[in-house]
């Protein structure tokens, strides 16, 4: 081959290299042009309160129908803002927020849902009324420990509290909404280092799930309660005084693995100095219920 005939050859390779190039450069262009945009979504949320160590909060956008994950976080200082979709943020029709396991496989929403909000235009105001309308919450509790009594009462009341009014048997009277799943009650007195629960509870005229501090002598009567004689926490003195001690009624989540109350305590009373039959009343802590804006740009 005399070199002219290579000469040419090699100029078709090399111009053969360079259209290849060209449409590789072509090819990577038009897929830049259709991969997906991203947009932001910030949330600006008040009265969240951090969870336990294996659980985490997480965003959700309604997309037909359907819920689309925004992130999940941690902390509960706001505003935060997320990457999402511009496609679906633009065409979401609600937000929802909810606690999810640390390890989570599950790739839908838990039943645990405590925030959501219908947008309109670009923002979206987020309420607590998927867990329960509180608006007219109420209820009573009384102070008395039957569970130290051996059929006579052993004039020692002001050491446990009772979620009712007092006869024999004590009857309920909260007025409460029905929660959903992944919700239950809880019941707190404020002791000297902190709310000690007096159990978690979704039916109000049963007794609750726990009696980690009452006595022996006896079963609880047939509402949520607790006496305060037994297994006192470090820091705390038993038999525990209740008289003018803040008492509580917290929403939580199932599962829960913090010892701590939520966020939600639709309802807070604080003992007064009479035992039963005198009873005292709950008073409405709407303030407690979390709120919050969602906006998209």
């Amino acid at each position: 081959m005399n070199f002219k005939i290579k000469k040419v050859m090699m100029k078709k390779m090399i111009l053969a290299v360079l259209a290849l190039g060209i449409f590789a450069t072509s090819c990577s262009s038009d897929d830049d042009n259709t991969a997906p945009t991203n947009s932001n979504l910030t949330l600006n949320l008040n009265g969240l309160e951090a969870l336990g160590s294996d659980f985490v909060y997480e965003g959700w956008i309604i997309v037909n129908g359907s819920p689309v994950s925004t992130g999940v976080f941690t902390s509960v200082t706001f505003p935060q803002t997320f990457s999402v979709n511009t496609v679906q943020l633009n065409n979401a029709e609600a937000f929802v927020l909810s606690i999810e396991p640390l390890m989570d496989s599950d790739p839908a929403p838990a039943a645990t849902k405590v925030l959501r909000g219908e947008f309109s235009g670009n923002a979206a105001a987020v309420t607590t009324d998927l867990v329960g309308d509180f608006t007219n919450a109420s209820g009573q509790f009384f102070l008395r420990t039957p569970t130290d009594e051996t059929g006579t009462n052993n004039m020692n009341d002001e050491y446990g509290v009772w979620y009712g009014t007092p006869g024999m048997p004590p009857a309920p009277n909260f007025v409460l909404p029905t929660l959903p799943e992944g919700w239950a009650y809880e019941g707190w007195v404020v002791g000297e280092t902190g709310p000690l629960t007096t159990g978690t509870f979704t039916n109000f005229n049963t007794v609750d799930n726990a009696a980690p501090f009452s006595g022996t002598a006896q079963s609880g009567p047939p509402v949520p309660g607790e006496d305060f004689f037994m297994n006192a926490p470090t820091g705390e003195t038993f038999p525990l005084d209740i008289r003018g001690r803040t008492v509580v009624i917290s929403v939580e989540p199932v599962p829960d693995d913090s010892p701590a109350p939520f966020a939600m305590k639709p309802l807070l009373g604080v003992a007064g100095n009479e035992t039963a039959p005198a009873v005292h009343a709950f008073d409405l802590n709407l303030g407690s219920l979390p709120t919050g804006t969602v906006t998209r740009n």
